[in-house]
């Protein structure tokens, strides 16, 4: 059933990332060093991150590290969200040994991609990326610089989230960030380690806590290499899919979902009963090796 025991959770933690976004799990003030946000007349926000592409040994596995390339020290890196309209400044600073970018998907200027070569920030290099959130949905951002494959697979990439406008938000719910991603340890193109948010098997060993009767959003992201298709199953249970999240109406309900690399989906289901209820890719092989997890749904207590 995958890997036995845990990671340490020091330096990152899959439960904490799960429900984080622009920097919401640091304390206040080392908050306020990586995301700012400013009013602006038309009703938006200007939001400003500090993001920095840094080489660092990251464990994906007990006992297992891998050489990662990351933002900001963690794969994935940091979610960021935003309402769609909102202004997106982003400093980026390359501390890493190679030469990276920060290509988001969705839409901006050509000269804010960056994709191409002389996109390409050096070592000790800085650039400013800035664009308007939009179109509302689940998106991502990954390092465009080549050689892709290795760039995207050491780890530099993370999930963009744009909610609708004000006037039409989506229901309140219990929202998590799940990015699927691999790591192949030993370089020969193949994936050893498979899981959701980077540790293998974290979440069998600490389960997703919901609560039963509660509306659970789930914002997953396929950032598998190697790979040409990833899934999402959920036992006992079915999810109304929204594929990249850009309609308020859901597309299909079902149990499992396929994902090629870079698609994504908005994936809501609410707990009949208490209990525990597996997920996993339904490829058997990356299920094994690590991509396998229990949501842990508790039931209201007199005092909630």
């Amino acid at each position: 059933m995958g890997p036995v025991g845990r990671v340490s959770t020091e330096s990152f933690d899959p439960t904490a990332f799960l429900r984080s976004w622009n920097f919401s799990d640091l304390p206040a003030d080392e908050r306020s060093r990586f995301y700012r946000e400013t009013p602006r007349s038309d009703g938006t926000l200007l939001r400003e991150y500090e993001l920095f592409a840094v080489d660092r040994e990251i464990e994906i596995a007990p006992g297992v590290f891998f050489p990662a390339w990351t933002y900001n020290g963690q794969v994935p890196g940091p979610t960021i969200r935003a309402t769609a309209g909102d202004r997106i400044r982003i400093n980026f600073v390359n501390q890493g040994s190679h030469p990276h970018t920060i290509h988001f998907h969705g839409w901006h200027t050509p000269e804010m991609d960056g994709a191409l070569p002389a996109h390409q920030v050096m070592p000790g290099d800085s650039f400013l990326y800035e664009f308007d959130a939009e179109p509302f949905g689940v998106h991502l951002y990954h390092c465009h610089a080549n050689p892709l494959k290795r760039h995207v697979h050491k780890g530099l990439y993370g999930a963009f989230i744009v909610d609708p406008p004000d006037e039409t938000p989506r229901p309140p719910a219990d929202e998590m960030v799940m990015v699927l991603n691999a790591f192949d340890t030993n370089f020969d193109a193949e994936n050893e380690v498979y899981a959701v948010n980077t540790a293998a098997s974290f979440y069998m060993h600490d389960p997703i806590r919901v609560r039963v009767g509660e509306r659970v959003r789930m914002y997953v992201v396929n950032l598998t290499e190697f790979d040409l298709i990833n899934s999402f199953h959920l036992h006992a249970m079915f999810f109304d899919v929204s594929r990249t999240g850009t309609t308020l109406t859901p597309t299909e309900t079902t149990d499992t979902i396929m994902l090629c690399q870079g698609e994504r989906a908005i994936l809501e289901t609410t707990f009949r009963y208490p209990g525990d209820f597996m997920f996993h890719a339904h490829q058997s092989e990356f299920a094994e090796l690590g991509w396998m997890g229990l949501f842990r749904a508790e039931e209201r207590s007199s005092g909630d």
